[in-house]
């Protein structure tokens, strides 16, 4: 990937989780929700305040959880990703 995100964003690779109903029924593309996980693969340096870097508190590699409607999609070599800011990141999974 040759993108570098800026500031306080990150680039996450959302997972797709195959949604099946209790009755084992797959659920198909139109009727799924928007994936709200995924794995951070690119983190910008932080963000300035008071003259002072701030440090992100991800990392690259970190599975994450997101704002359902959060970041911006992307098309990246085929692939798909999301350029989102880290206050819109909710919580990392550890």
């Amino acid at each position: 990937m040759n993108v570098r995100p800026l500031a306080d964003r990150v680039i996450v690779k959302p997972i797709e989780v195959e949604e099946k109903t209790k009755s084992g029924i797959v659920l198909p593309d139109t009727a799924k929700e928007k994936p709200q996980e995924g794995e951070i693969v690119a983190v910008g340096p932080g963000r300035y305040e008071d003259g002072k870097l701030i440090p992100m508190n991800v990392k690259q590699g970190d599975r994450v959880l997101f704002a359902k409607y959060a970041g911006t999609e992307i098309k990246l070599d085929g692939e798909e990703y999301l350029i989102m800011r880290e206050s819109d990141i909710l919580g990392i999974i550890e």
